[in-house]
């Protein structure tokens, strides 16, 4: 496999997490690494984290002050486009691979060439290492645009995706870069192009209080209500998607992680 792979990891705040995540990258293949700083209150130990990394190249980028991760992830993907890499991967700081991550992706990819993004399965943890429950998303192209409506079928931090398709469907939708920019980004993508989950969990997924998710989850329903408004048709499914939505704006998000829990084991 001589693919040109770059893992773009937008940071903020959490160097022992990045470090973490760095760490847990154990592959057979060569791979860069891309880390967006976006505006941390100190700079990165750069010489630290190279020096434990053995896979590849890591490059570093700051942006002056906080913008949000979306603006971070974005300038993550004009790095990867700019340096003409084929592969774009995803991360997030705190995240866990499993062994053979990418590369299992990779290969995946090069035996199914019309499928132009593939996510794979996780585990969902608490900030303390607690496993909460499993996140296995649709694996067909079909179920995940019938589902896509619902919510996203792809775990963000868990894609990867070929690069030439940006020239298609641009970067994360700046206008929903606080919260649901990831969602907005994959309904593009599945409205242009083939893409599945890998049926296999190669990634442990750390969800906090601090995460979007709970800190904005009001704006996020707000904004996923959006998006399915700019993908409407008149239809049973983006209809019940939207009631759904509504409802879950007034259902606290501990709620709904315990249900989750339970359904998902």
């Amino acid at each position: 496999m001589n693919k040109k792979i770059i893992i773009t990891l937008p940071h903020f705040n959490n160097p022992k997490g990045l470090l973490k995540t760095i760490l847990s990258i154990n592959e057979s293949i060569t791979i860069d690494i891309i880390i967006v700083d976006d505006g941390s209150t100190h700079k990165l130990d750069e010489k630290g984290i190279t020096s434990i990394y053995k896979y590849g190249k890591i490059y570093f980028q700051y942006l002056d002050k906080n913008q949000g991760v979306g603006v971070a992830a974005n300038v993550c993907l004009d790095f990867a486009i700019k340096f003409k890499y084929e592969l774009i991967a995803r991360l997030d700081a705190g995240d866990i691979c499993y062994k053979d991550k990418f590369g299992k992706q990779v290969q995946y990819l090069e035996k199914n060439p019309e499928i132009k993004l593939l996510g794979t399965w996780a585990r969902v943890l608490d900030s303390k290492g607690k496993h909460l429950y499993d996140l296995k998303h649709p694996i067909d192209y079909k179920t995940i645009k019938q589902k896509m409506y619902f919510n996203s079928m792809f775990l963000n931090p868990s894609v990867m995706f070929y690069s030439h398709i940006l020239n298609e469907v641009g970067g994360y939708p700046y206008k929903y870069r606080r919260a649901a920019q990831d969602y907005a980004f994959f309904f593009k993508i599945i409205k242009r192009y083939k893409a599945e989950n890998y049926p296999e969990i190669l990634l442990d997924y750390v969800t906090s209080n601090s995460s979007i998710s709970r800190v904005k989850r009001k704006l996020q329903v707000y904004h996923r209500i959006r998006i399915i408004l700019d993908n409407f048709y008149f239809g049973i499914i983006p209809i019940y998607a939207i009631v759904r939505n509504l409802i879950l704006l007034i259902i606290p998000i501990n709620i709904l992680t315990f249900i989750k829990s339970k359904l998902y084991r």
